[in-house]
């Protein structure tokens, strides 16, 4: 029966690898078993963040050791930049490993890959049924029967380029958007739509192409999506509950209305045995493998009836402002910044808010 085992290490810099090495080298961590590695880099996470691409890098070359070039491919390799304020940069391995010990069901991890998004579908419908349908793929690996049993999706999915754009016009293609910014957003918005398709929270016939990026009513509560220029396809990984899994890690999950909404995400907290009126204490608080978290400024302005400035700062982009500062709540709720915090929230969660996933060990 297979096991999902968690190691979060921290970075010094988006090619240290050190901590991962150690805990190999310690016994403590299988390559043969790492399904997905999801990290935070230091960079910018906007378009020209190659902080995610040198990760990437860094982590396959270091795999190689270990590992067949064809196994290293079939490795989610997820790199989100941006840590903002007091943010901590950091890796979590996913690993599969086999056994009998611990409880079931327990948490469950999938993965799958896309093959290369066609650019005149990006930001379009043939994006959201692309992810929708590896989506199942992605459940069928981690042995996830039912929609309801996922608590997370987290996608890594593709952007346009001033490159790309001037090679889909040479073929006489249409891309949704020639801001390459914009491509960002438009990605992560079909993408999390596709999750929505995916889990059964939005009928398909909803989404239409005019819908996406701008149907904020329609939206997903367990998906988080991240834009990156290194690549072309789709990586995606599904977090759930499973029977076929046992272990001591569960996993819940919450949906902020806004950046402050700290109350659903203390429920998860107390679902998976760590409840707390105040910050997690430190013996809690060693129980919580990982937070994983979507960010963004509410499209309106306010926060609460108050303004904020997030939108209006013309040197520092608005997902930048919503990482450090979601963190920031988060960190205050838990006692660490070591959280996976993705900003760009395009229909994940309601406008201004954001999915959030807690996994812990059983107590």
């Amino acid at each position: 029966m297979p096991i999902a085992k968690i190691h979060r290490t921290s970075a010094t810099a988006p090619d240290d690898v050190a901590g991962i090495e150690a805990a190999i080298h310690a016994g403590r961590l299988d390559p043969k078993g790492v399904m997905a590695v999801l990290g935070k880099t230091e960079g910018n996470g906007c378009v020209n963040d190659f902080s995610r691409g040198y990760a990437s890098l860094a982590l396959g070359n270091f795999l190689r050791k270990y590992l067949a070039d064809e196994k290293v491919a079939q490795i989610c390799l997820v790199m989100s930049g941006g840590t903002e304020g007091g943010m901590a940069p950091h890796w979590t391995i996913f690993e599969r490993a086999d056994g009998t010990e611990g409880q079931a069901p327990a948490l469950a991890v999938g993965r799958a890959h896309t093959a290369e998004l066609p650019l005149v579908d990006l930001g379009r419908l043939g994006q959201v049924d692309m992810v929708a349908r590896e989506i199942a793929a992605a459940m069928r690996d981690a042995g996830i029967d039912s929609a309801k049993d996922v608590h997370f999706v987290q996608i890594k999915c593709p952007l346009l380029t001033a490159q790309r754009i001037g090679e889909a016009r040479s073929r006489g293609t249409n891309v949704a958007t020639t801001d390459t910014l914009k491509s960002m957003g438009l990605s992560r918005a079909a993408s999390a739509l596709g999750v929505a398709e995916a889990l059964g929270e939005i009928e398909r016939k909803a989404i239409t192409d005019a819908a996406i990026g701008q149907r904020w009513d329609l939206w997903s509560g367990r998906a988080s999506c991240s834009a990156g220029i290194e690549l072309l396809g789709h990586e995606i990984v599904a977090l759930g509950m499973s029977a076929a899994w046992s272990g001591p890690l569960i996993i819940d999950h919450a949906v902020m209305a806004d950046g402050i909404d700290v109350e659903p995400v203390r429920s998860a907290l107390a679902r998976v045995g760590l409840g707390s009126s105040g910050q997690l204490p430190a013996a809690q608080r060693s129980r919580l493998v990982a937070m994983l978290a979507k960010a963004e400024p509410g499209f309106d302005g306010k926060l609460r009836e108050f303004r904020h400035t997030m939108l209006d700062d013309s040197d520092i982009s608005p997902t930048r402002h919503a990482r450090g500062f979601v963190c920031g709540v988060l960190a205050g709720l838990v006692g660490h910044a070591e959280i996976y915090v993705s900003g760009g929230a395009e229909h994940q969660g309601p406008t201004g808010g954001g999915p959030v996933a807690v996994i812990a060990q059983r107590a």
